[in-house]
């Protein structure tokens, strides 16, 4: 039986606490030496938690210990357990859906208090992460494509290309063997779109934690196992080097008592335990479960959008001024920020602002200003060059013709040349916002949930990526003709 394993582990830690409970007291271990007394000891909530709020981390594309479910609720074993330790040692928990490895950032950079993701504790890591005890013994299996008969096991890879998770056991093992069988290991990032590659043919097998095969598998994503179990590494639950002690100890606690009470076993069970195969729905299935969440996303792509361009505006129309200025000083202070920002992919600053500038100032900041910061600040600065170039294109005469009818130059450009330039400049804004709300697209990296983000973590757990990515196509679609026929109808109302 495919739980087998985790099971075992499972009966071995409920042994040492049924030992503990019996008579044979253990002081728990922390992670950086130090002990902590009577952690392990059931239902005793460690002191310095009860009544806080923590914010945890966690990957968005690791069924099944951390997805989203048909409703769009963060759900999976990482999450039930988390869960259930807060409610038991009496604190609170903000989960932050970021991805793996934005999530480590958001630990690094104090965004997030813990990072609980199906990370396995190894000894690079435990220089820079204090772990919890582990809560998962995990392990390494391959797969294939539920048609391919000719991959049936390590040696027929030669020659050919595997995929794995960036930073997991899978690519650890995936590598350790490469050599010896011939084979090119491809990292991505996502368990969905690696079994895509997998699918697509452009590689021919995948290595993934045997959890996530095989749930990925109940659920018809097109594989088949093909290979044992290899020895895998355990999870556990991570926080900053010598921070936050008092939640590490908590989450021991809670997990032991988990392990006493039955709860933790009863988490695996459900989501390990002899998976069913998923039963089939219809693409209209799909669309109707997935579209409460995706309409979520699009809210908010399109109020991201409308604040970073009301700010962009602001921004580019008085760089713009700045950058046709007599003044050399404010043209070239103009000009190096339309050459920063245009010069540096968009992604550098989502990644700068929201991971960043915490390290830096030791202050969190919120998602929300990160993601107006990377968009607003890169379309200023396209939207520079197209206010200069459009007073530009004004024809001088009309400049000397409103200063010799005795009008100021201020004057003069906010009657004569700014209207004119407007008209000339309306059709490259309009692009411009149109560019922004595909741009905002980008955020998904620093866990911003617009509508490609919901979009992932939707086939995240149901491994439909083609027609879930199909549904987040048309309603960009709609959603860009639409603001395009209202642009062009505010800008023929005004500039006729």
């Amino acid at each position: 039986m495919f739980f087998g394993a985790a099971g075992a582990a499972a009966t071995a830690d409920a042994g040492r606490v049924a030992a503990a409970d019996a008579g044979t007291t253990q002081a728990g271990t922390g992670p950086a030496g130090t002990v902590n007394a009577g952690a392990a000891q059931a239902g005793k909530a460690p002191s310095g938690v009860s009544g806080r709020k923590f914010v945890i981390g966690t990957d968005t594309t690791f069924a099944p210990f951390e997805f989203r479910d048909g409703g769009g609720e963060l759900t999976g074993i990482d999450m039930d357990i988390i869960r259930e330790v807060a409610k038991g040692q009496g604190f609170e928990v903000e989960i932050k859906s970021l991805g793996f490895n934005a999530a480590l950032q958001a630990l690094s950079s104090n965004q997030v208090d813990g990072v609980i993701a199906g990370m396995s504790i190894t000894e690079p890591r435990k220089q820079i992460y204090d772990f919890s005890e582990p809560y998962f013994e995990s392990g390494v299996q391959m797969a294939v494509a539920k048609g391919n008969a000719e991959i049936k096991g390590y040696e027929d890879l030669r020659g050919k290309t595997v995929t794995a998770k960036t930073g997991s056991e899978g690519e650890t093992f995936a590598s350790s063997i490469a050599a010896q069988y011939g084979f090119t290991v491809k990292a991505l990032d996502q368990s969905a779109i690696m079994y895509e590659l997998v699918k697509s043919g452009n590689a021919v097998a995948v290595f993934d934690d045997y959890p996530v095969l095989a749930y990925g598998i109940s659920q018809n994503n097109g594989l088949k196992s093909v290979s044992e179990k290899e020895k895998g590494g355990s999870y556990g639950f991570a926080v900053n080097k010598n921070q936050n002690p008092e939640l590490l100890a908590a989450f021991n606690a809670g997990l032991a008592e988990m392990k006493a009470n039955g709860k933790y076993q009863a988490v695996l069970d459900k989501y390990l335990k002899d998976p069913a195969q998923a039963v089939e729905s219809t693409f209209w299935d799909l669309l109707s479960n997935s579209f409460p969440a995706l309409m979520k996303g699009l809210g908010n792509t399109v109020l991201v959008t409308a604040i970073s361009f009301a700010v962009a505006m602001l921004v580019g129309l008085f760089m713009g001024f700045m950058k046709i200025s007599t003044n050399v000083v404010l043209r070239g202070i103009a000009t190096t920020f339309v050459n920063v920002f245009r010069g540096t992919p968009l992604l550098v600053w989502a990644f700068f602002f929201y991971f960043g500038i915490p390290q830096l100032t030791g202050q969190p900041i919120d998602i929300w200003v990160a993601g107006v910061l990377t968009l607003s600040l890169n379309s200023a600065a396209y939207i520079t060059e197209i206010v200069r170039g459009a007073i530009q294109s004004v024809d001088p005469g009309q400049l000397e013709a409103s200063r010799s009818l005795g009008l100021g130059y201020s004057k003069s450009m906010e009657k004569v040349v700014v209207p004119q330039a407007f008209k000339i400049m309306t059709p490259s804004l309009i692009n411009q916002l149109i560019i922004m709300l595909k741009d905002s697209s980008l955020l998904l990296a620093i866990g911003f949930s617009e509508l490609l983000y919901q979009g992932q973590q939707i086939y995240a757990g149901n491994f439909r990526i083609t027609e879930t990515l199909l549904i987040v196509a048309v309603m960009y679609f709609v959603v860009i003709m639409l603001l395009t026929k209202l642009a062009n109808a505010v800008d023929k109302r005004f500039n006729k």
